[in-house]
């Protein structure tokens, strides 16, 4: 009889902080995102769920978040594609004691919900990393797929607004992406949405 497949992980630890993996669905279809190859693991935690996880469970997957440097919204969706949910275990973990939350996101939720969801963030998170990916359209779309039109203007929306309403703001480009310019990144998240910058490195996960 075949072994059952493991349940992928609602809470996974890496070094000092506690990740968060609240669905696997996603607006942007990245091709180097490693579960379209099939790799569903990120630092051997297995993160492909076979349901997207309630409020309960999250919290009962945490357990105590207080030794943990930070909490992380990130798994191998879309966190703010349950916004709703993100927010209240967000307001838990601030209540809870928890320093510091951060979301990593691909900016794309004023996109889909229509109205200005950093200002929802305010006073739960504390940080913000935004997949901004590339230095023009052409160079995101022909990398991240987007399903809906315009998400790349909408993804620097996101930034930019992001900085009127949470203390940390910082825009992403994998360095190494063939394409990208990542000082051309650089220069449009400092000078013109007015965000940090943070150059990750290509093929590295987690």
């Amino acid at each position: 009889m075949a072994a059952s497949p493991t349940p992928g992980a609602i809470a996974y630890a890496i070094d000092a902080a506690l990740y968060l993996n609240l669905t696997n669905a996603c607006t942007l279809r990245c091709h180097f995102c490693p579960k379209h190859h099939g790799q569903w693991q990120v630092k051997g935690h297995p993160l492909e769920l076979d349901r997207a996880p309630t409020f309960a469970q999250v919290v009962a997957a945490i357990g105590d978040p207080l030794p943990f440097r930070e909490v992380v919204f990130c798994g191998l969706g879309e966190p703010t594609l349950r916004l709703p949910l993100l927010l209240d275990v967000a307001r838990w973990l601030k209540e809870a004691g928890v320093a510091r939350v951060r979301l990593n996101t691909d900016g794309l939720a004023n996109l889909i919900y229509r109205r200005d969801t950093t200002a929802e963030m305010a006073g739960w998170i504390d940080a913000l990393s935004v997949s901004l990916n590339a230095q023009d359209e052409a160079t995101y779309v022909r990398h991240c797929d987007p399903s809906r039109p315009g998400a790349y203007a909408a993804c620097k929306g996101f930034i930019r607004a992001a900085t009127d309403h949470l203390p940390e703001v910082v825009a992403t480009a994998l360095d190494g992406l063939p394409g990208v310019d990542i000082e051309q990144c650089r220069r449009i998240a400092e000078d013109e949405l007015g965000a940090r910058f943070q150059a990750r490195i290509y093929g590295q996960v987690g």
